[in-house]
């Protein structure tokens, strides 16, 4: 499967945040966010493991209660049910992995 950029499902899940489903396929699911400068990925949790990479820009991460700043070139993991989110400090880009595939976020985009 290959999947050319401009036929990434996009979709804003909050202000100043812009999601694009990048691919989807077998166990996985990447994701490309980006944030305007102050925008909220507000804390959640969801049965999936999660590793970021932070393509673009800095971010306060808080996984489980505890906070760190991440640059570009930092990465982070996410354990399932881990309640986590990110403030950016920045404009910027996150870029995650998720397994197994986030059926919610396929399922706003019609996709099963």
């Amino acid at each position: 499967m290959i999947v050319k950029n401009e036929s990434g499902k996009i979709d804003s899940p909050s202000l100043g945040v812009i999601r694009k489903i990048l691919a989807a396929g077998g166990k996985l699911m990447a994701v490309e966010f980006t944030f305007k400068k102050g925008a909220i990925g507000a804390v959640h949790s969801h049965p999936h493991e999660q590793i970021g990479y932070v393509v673009q820009g800095s971010f306060e991460l808080e996984i489980d209660g505890k906070k760190e700043i991440l640059h570009a070139g930092d990465t982070y993991y996410a354990a399932p049910d881990a309640a986590h989110g990110v403030v950016a400090l920045e404009d910027g880009v996150i870029f995650d992995v998720f397994t197994p595939q986030r059926e919610d976020l396929s399922a706003m985009h019609g996709e099963s």
